[in-house]
């Protein structure tokens, strides 16, 4: 083990894992992450809960005996055994929570997938698993699909910290930001602490270069150059467009106007979270997600096999981003003067997201429907 996730660390990017499990808990593994590999954050998603419930782990055998026993619904099941993960995770991580004030330490619970294209039925979700986890370091995750960006503005303005997910494209990243700081007006105008309001934005890696070298291979010739640049181009253009609100020039601000109010009244920045970046391509560096995308005030959560991979033998240097704008544009340039339609990709990405993230959440539902009808039976 090299000292690499030490010097990512020093280097501003905050090490979340991207993972979570009652054995893992249970174990002691996550605190054994915090404690040995930087690890100050845990996020979740649907697909995560449905490995590790419907993996077979019998820890969870005992809540689902009672639930059986309650009768529960099988909905009412699901968010209690993963709001009681997330609350565990929450403890875990409180420490971590208490000596960076609060900016990391932080776990993170998605609303219900199925909501994704219904505001209202969102902001009603996110605030029940608030109330539910009952913990100030929880994030209640949101997508930022069209129907999500009001929804967002909406939780924060009650004071809810908020991990905006499924973010794929430069524009929407932009509208995730302004529903950020119309949520921070919101809150200000009630009277709220705005500095006990956290946000970050979840902008996917690795599935931008899967679809979009998919489409050059299929355009050839001169465009397979192109391969396996798009991802880190695109979210380097994100950071660009995180500075140009949030940035700060010899430790002053120097964003923009409607920042800079919000700051002076004790708001904090909405950080850029680097999510999916686990290596989809073997032909690629498995640290290429990590090593490639190191700049202050970032978050890069990461699964397992990523988070060893990088402490074992990622090089980690300073400004992988902000000297790479102009070479950043230029990829997407010629990306799309290849042909290649920037605008539907990240709405193919955007739609594959969330019906994953709904199947994922289907089979859970099945299998917690099967292990409550077990249960039930037993004499």
């Amino acid at each position: 083990m090299t000292d690499a996730l030490k010097r990512l660390s020093d280097e501003g990017v905050a090490i979340w894992l991207d993972d979570l499990s009652r054995k893992r808990l249970n174990t002691g593994n996550l605190a054994e992450l915090v404690q040995n590999k930087h690890v100050v954050g845990v996020t979740t998603n649907p697909t995560i809960f449905q490995k590790a419930i419907g993996g077979g782990d019998s820890s969870y055998d005992g809540q689902l005996r009672d639930l059986a026993v309650r009768k529960v619904t099988t909905d009412e099941a699901v968010r209690m055994i993963t709001t009681s993960d997330v609350r565990d995770a929450a403890d875990v991580l409180r420490p971590v929570y208490d000596a960076s004030n609060g900016r990391d330490g932080r776990v993170s619970i998605e609303v219900d997938p199925r909501l994704a294209h219904e505001t209202a039925a969102t902001i009603a979700e996110a605030k029940q698993l608030w109330w539910l986890v009952d913990r100030p370091n929880v994030f209640i995750k949101i997508p930022a699909t069209k129907a999500g960006l009001p929804a967002i503005g909406e939780v924060i303005g009650k004071g809810i910290s908020v991990n905006v997910t499924l973010i794929f494209s430069l524009e929407r990243y932009r509208a995730v930001i302004d529903a950020y700081l119309t949520g921070l007006e919101s809150a200000k105008a009630k009277g709220l602490d705005l500095s006990q309001i956290e946000s970050v934005a979840s902008f996917f890696v690795s599935r931008v270069d899967t679809e979009i070298d998919k489409r050059l291979d299929k355009v050839g010739g001169d465009a397979r150059d192109l391969r396996s640049k798009a991802a880190l181009a695109n979210a380097r253009l994100a950071y660009q467009a995180y500075e140009e609100v949030f940035g700060t020039v010899d430790g002053k601000t120097a964003g923009s106007e409607r920042w800079k109010a919000l700051e002076a009244a004790g708001a904090k920045p909405q950080r850029p979270l680097w999510a999916s970046t686990g290596v989809k391509d073997p032909a690629l560096p498995d640290t290429l997600y990590v090593t490639e995308l190191v700049a202050p005030g970032t978050v890069n959560t990461m699964p397992e096999a990523t988070l060893d991979a990088t402490g074992d033998h990622g090089v980690i240097t300073g400004g992988t981003i902000v000297p790479n704008y102009a070479d950043a544009k230029a990829v997407m340039d010629a990306i799309a003067a290849a042909g290649v339609d920037y605008d539907d990709v990240v709405q193919v990405l955007e739609d594959e997201g969330v019906e994953k993230f709904e199947q994922s959440w289907n089979e859970l539902l099945d299998t917690v429907t099967a292990s409550l009808a077990s249960f039930a039976d037993e004499k």
